[in-house]
Formats: C-alpha cells, structure tokens, sequence
C-alpha cells in the first residue's frame, strides 16, 4: 500500500488513466505516467488438506475418518478417543456423517485385529487398515511391525468385503486389510469367496491379503426310490363257452403311472358262433414292431385261435450326461452347473388279448338247452411303469479371491492374492427299477368233451423301464481373480497363488474311471472370465 503524496499521486492517475483508457479490469493498476501497468498480486495459496495424503504417512485425525477398535463401542461417535466396536457400524458412519450435520468423512480408521464379520463397503468409502492402537500419541498411526498387523476381516460366514457403487463415482481405497474367506462359506454353502466388487464398483487394493478358503465337494444326485416302479395288472380271463349268450371278450386292464403313462393289456376276442373275435394289440404299440411284441390273437374261424403276444419292455432311461460348462458370477458368488437328471424309463406295452373261439362245427355245438357262445379269449396283462431317473450331481463349491462384476473397477498393489482348492463335483444319482409285467388272462374252455376249441390266452406286459443314471456335477472353480469384462491394474508386488480346481463327479452307477456321464473339471487360473448370468453357457 502507498502513503502520502505518492498514494494521491496514483489515484489521480488511475482516474485519468480510466477516462482516457474505457474499461478496466479490477485486478490492474497503473502508474503515474499511465505507461507502466501493475499486476495485482497473486491470490493466496489454499492451506492443504490434512486428510489427504499417503495413508502411510498421513496422520490420522478426527475430522478425517472414523475410528473403529474391538475394545470400541458402536454407541461411541467413532472419534479416535471414542472408537465404535464393528467395522460395518463405522462404514455407515463414514458415509453418512456422524450426526449434528457433520458432513462424512468417507474414511474408516481400523486397528490391527480380527473383526468377525462381513462389510459392505460403498464406493468412494475408504477402508485404511493396519493401525497402531492404544500406542499413546501414535494410536492409529500405520503399522510398521509387519503383516501380523493387518486388519483382518475373518467372518464365520459369509463373503468377508462386498464394495458396492455408490452414489459417487468414486474408488474406494482398501489399504492394510487381510480378507480371510472360511471354507464354504459363500452363499451356496459350498464355496469360499473373499471379496466381491458389485457391478460399477470401484477399489484399490493396497498392501493387502485377500484369501479364500477352499470349496466343498458337491452333493450326490438323490436317488430314485429303492423299490420298483409300479407294477403291472394280470390280465383277466375269458368267458368259457355255452355260459352266456354274448361271450364278450374279457376286458382290459390298465397300469396309471405316476406320470400320467398308461400300459393297457388287449381286449380279448369275443366268443362267436360260427368265427370267433380276434383280440386288440396290447399299448402302447412301439413305433415299429418287426418282432411283433403285443400283437392280437385272431380268433378261430377254420383254425382255431391264436394266443396274443407278449408285449416289450419299456426303453432303459440309460445315462444322462455330465456337467459341462464354467458356471457363471452372481452378487452372490459363483454358480456352478448341476449333472444331468437320468431320465425316466419307459412303460412296459401291454401283452396283447387272446383270440376268441366258436361255437359251432361239424363235430360239436352248445347243447340245445345252454346259451351258445363259444370261449371268449382273455386280456392281456398290462405292463409295468418306468423306473424314475437319479437326480444329478451337485457341482463343487468354487475357491475364488476376487469376483469383479460387469463395469467394475480393481486395481491391485503389493497385495497378495490367494484361492485355495475347489470341491469336487457330486455323484449322479441312480435309476429306479422298473415295475414287473403281468400276465395275461387265459382264454376261456371249450364244452365238455365234444372237442370244441378252447378260446386263447393272451400276452403278458412288458416290464417297464430302468431309470436314468444321472449325470456327475461340474467341478469347483479355482481361481484368483474371477470377472465378466476386464477393467483391472496390477502394480509391483502383487502375487497370486491358486490351489486345484475339484474334479468333475461321476455319473450314478459307475465305476471308478468310467468317464461316461462324468462332469468336467471346474475351472481354473490365476484369472478367468465368466459370462454374465444372461449370457448362454459356455
């Protein structure tokens, strides 16, 4: 600032200079000659920002974070005097604020220990681990000790860290943490996860350990019920001859399954006067029939009549197919695939009805005084249900460290990553027997001794089918980092160790190294892209 002469000597000259010059801006000034131009001085610099910095070297101050301990108490305001007890009551802090309009910190202060629980951290939110406590004046100050320092996050179950998108598109800065996954412990109860980054979700990890533990092994197919299908019914018999005026055939009888499959026994042929009825073929007819299973008997005409024929067995269920396939990522972990169900055996056919006889020829007849009617033939049996097929094998929990979701963003330093061993796959379940098939009715007899023809027998049912072996299931993943669309950064110093991927179950009913209905191996790798969930299977 000028005094004196000087000081009145300027303002005249800044008038003139502002008269003779038209519009000026607020930050020039001139000098008595209206010649020399004089900059304003510059604006002060901004005191820096405590918070920000090198959380190995920033301190650690209220305003900054919230302060969590396992002495703490989650009633206290999360100061670094009054520290909350649960890593998750002081994430909700740090985001929200403390109250009294205090605006967040998006920052947790967390010591050396071992919290039992899950977390869910937003992004934007920064989790700095690894802190000295209870230390005097260097309380929360970052370890320098060595790893046995570390905040560890070590739930009973469950995922140790799910990071979240928030509302701000920012990352959230995970530093001094060791995520200890228990084995099986995912949602499924069979896989080990230790950190998943939801869709959007942003996260560096910084000197660091993230470690799952291994996966179970899947469980075996259900079998099908120990005991038979359902049987067949026997067939009935046939009138015998001169006993009614109208022989009708004997009638058929049915076998319902359980899935709404019928087996149905032929008609017997009907007890004529001078030709005898031909039965009906038993059901279901295969599709083609060279062998003539469950044919109808003819009835006797100039010959006598001829037996219905046996029906055939259903079709076995055979071995269903093995898992194949990745599986896929969810917010919830990793999805494996299930073996194949065995399918269902197939219905015996039923045995096809006997010919009916006559009554009449050159030899015999009914006696006057009796109906005249000749044998009718009997109905074929019915056969039996198919067995149900085994269900299929369960896939094999997966060991994965890091599951990143589409869109997110993770990016790793000095942090080591560690996945054990997935489960194996499930054994398929085994197949039910089928039901047994029943014989036929027997024709019904001639008169007396005059030698007429006694009518036919019919067919017996087939046996229904076996059930289906069902398929192994897939075997459980084993790998490091697992994600849909890779968006990731390594820096110095981080490593990845990945145990065994579990091998794919067998398929009901076989026998060690029999591959045929086998699941396939899990996936492996330090890294391994998955489809989306709406993505068709790879």
């Amino acid at each position: 600032m000028l005094s004196g002469r000087g000081a009145v000597t300027s303002v005249v000259a800044v008038a003139a200079c502002l008269h003779g010059a038209g519009a000026l801006t607020a930050c020039t000034s001139y000098s008595d000659d209206c010649w020399e131009k004089l900059a304003c001085p510059p604006d002060p610099e901004p005191p820096p920002d405590p918070c920000e910095g090198d959380p190995a070297t920033v301190p650690a101050l209220d305003q900054c974070g919230v302060f969590v301990s396992e002495h703490g108490d989650d009633r206290n305001p999360g100061t670094k005097g009054a520290p909350v007890k649960t890593l998750q009551h002081a994430v909700g802090l740090a985001a929200h604020g403390r109250g009294q309009r205090e605006s967040p910190t998006r920052r947790v202060y967390a010591c050396g220990g071992t919290f039992k629980e899950t977390v869910t951290l937003p992004s934007g939110v920064d989790l700095w681990g690894g802190r000295l406590c209870d230390v005097g004046d260097l309380s929360y100050e970052w370890s320098v000790v060595g790893p046995n320092q570390l905040t560890t996050i070590a739930p009973p179950t469950g995922i140790p860290l799910r990071v979240i998108s928030g509302e701000e598109a920012a990352t959230s800065t995970i530093i001094g943490v060791r995520l200890m996954a228990a084995d099986a412990s995912a949602m499924d109860h069979k896989s080990s996860i230790a950190m998943i980054l939801s869709q959007g979700a942003k996260a560096n990890v910084v000197s660091s350990e993230v470690v799952a533990g291994n996966g179970k092994d899947g469980e075996a197919g259900e079998d099908a019920p120990r005991e038979r299908a359902t049987d067949g019914v026997v067939g009935n018999d046939g009138a015998n001859a001169c006993t009614a005026d109208s022989a009708v055939g004997a009638l058929p009888v049915v076998t319902v399954c359980d899935d709404g499959s019928e087996s149905t026994g032929g008609y017997g042929g009907d007890g004529g006067l001078d030709v005898g009825g031909d039965g009906t073929p038993g059901q279901p007819e295969p599709a083609e029939n060279p062998r003539g299973f469950g044919v109808a008997g003819t009835g006797a005409s100039s010959a006598p009549c001829s037996d219905g024929g046996n029906g055939t067995d259903g079709a076995s269920g055979g071995r269903a197919d093995g898992a194949l396939g990745f599986g896929y990522l969810t917010f919830d972990g990793w999805i494996g695939v299930r073996g194949e169900d065995g399918k269902k055996g197939g219905v015996g056919q039923g045995g096809g009805g006997g010919g009916g006889s006559k009554s009449r020829g050159r030899m015999y007849a009914c006696p006057t005084s009796r109906p005249q009617r000749g044998a009718a033939g009997g109905s074929g049996g019915s056969g039996g249900c198919g067995g149900k097929g085994g269900g299929g094998g369960g896939y094999g929990g997966a060991s994965i460290a890091i599951v990143a979701l589409e869109d997110s963003e993770l990016s790793l330093e000095a942090t080591k990553i560690i996945a054990g061993n997935g489960g194996d796959g499930g054994v398929g379940g085994t197949g039910q027997l089928g039901g047994v098939g029943q014989w036929g009715g027997q024709g019904g007899l001639g008169f007396g001794l005059t030698g007429m023809w006694d009518a036919c027998d019919s067919g017996r049912g087939g046996n229904g089918g076996l059930g289906g072996d069902a398929g192994g299931g897939l075997g459980g993943a084993a790998v490091g980092i697992a994600y849909v669309v890779p968006n990731m950064a390594f820096r110095p110093g981080t490593t990845i160790e990945v145990g065994k991927a579990g091998e794919g179950g067998y398929a009901g009913n076989a026998g060690i190294g029999d591959e045929v209905g086998r699941g396939a191996r899990g996936p492996w790798g330090q890294f391994f892209r998955f489809g989306a969930a709406n993505e068709p299977p790879r």
